[in-house]
């Protein structure tokens, strides 16, 4: 119910951008392809020695790259984004360990027949590029990897969107979730066998919302539901925010706050939040 308190905080936050984006003069349609990559580097790094004050060293890097490609014409608009980040980090004498790790892959095509509400048809894969692992066991315990689990999901219905902000979807849904060594991720408990693709059919909900605050600062938050029909308590909450804000021409400032609830995986709410400034270039 957590998740669920902080989608409807958020929404209230977000609604009087909406209401007043409605008011907007509309602009007249470019069509054809729109081509944005935009490259992201964050280091910090910190190092003590015979310090009266105390401290430990540390080393952190983050990289992250965003993709969008969109084709948009008359009739249709097929748009395509991406979501490459990657990150480690080190502490006094321990390791390198994983401090983000994302790839997420999202295509939809939109037929144009009306002026709001239209069909779609879309297409999800979501992973993560390396091992993860529990460091409160000694040793340290893989508990993931690279399609282990992936997550795909497919979906046709039809999509509503009042102006360039802010984009609504309803669809009926198939999810796969396919692992090869972590099967506890797509097993069924209640069956015998051991599976390593778990199927599920039910609906998904999308809310895209993407506001430019200012000429340098921009504002992006997608929510995703997905329910297979059977409970409430069971319904897939994915809800990623990023802010980013240009200091300079190559200097950004990036916050994300990324919200995940999946009973299959664990019963209490996920939370990742991260937070830096660092080196961004836009490749195009």
């Amino acid at each position: 119910m957590k998740a669920w308190t902080l989608f409807l905080a958020g929404f209230a936050f977000l609604l009087p951008g909406l209401l007043s984006a409605q008011n907007d003069a509309p602009k007249a349609p470019q069509w054809g392809w729109q081509k944005e990559a935009t490259a992201t580097l964050n280091l910090t790094q910190s190092t003590f020695d015979n310090y009266a004050q105390g401290g430990e060293n540390s080393t952190a890097w983050q990289f992250r790259i965003g993709l969008k490609f969109v084709n948009d014409r008359e009739k249709y608009n097929w748009a395509n984004t991406g979501k490459l980040e990657y990150g480690r980090n080190k502490t006094g004498e321990d390791e390198f360990k994983k401090s983000v790790d994302e790839l997420k892959i999202e295509s939809v095509l939109t037929f144009k027949m009306s002026k709001y509400v239209n069909p779609y048809a879309a297409i999800t894969a979501e992973s993560q590029f390396a091992a993860g692992y529990d460091y409160s066991q000694t040793p340290k315990v893989e508990i993931s990897n690279f399609l282990d689990p992936g997550y795909f999901r497919e979906a046709i219905g039809a999509g509503y969107k009042p102006n360039d902000i802010i984009l609504f979807r309803l669809g009926a849904a198939l999810k796969q979730t396919v692992t090869r060594n972590f099967n506890n991720y797509s097993d069924d408990p209640e069956t015998e066998a051991v599976e390593k693709i778990r199927n599920e059919v039910g609906v998904e909900g999308v809310i895209d919302f993407n506001y430019k605050i200012s000429e340098t600062s921009l504002i992006k938050s997608k929510v995703e539901l997905f329910s297979n029909m059977k409970a409430f308590d069971e319904i897939d909450v994915i809800w990623d925010t990023d802010l980013t804000a240009k200091i300079t021409k190559f200097i950004a400032f990036n916050f994300n706050v990324k919200l995940l609830y999946d009973k299959d995986i664990s019963p209490k709410r996920q939370l990742k939040q991260v937070m830096g400034i660092g080196v961004s270039y836009s490749l195009f």
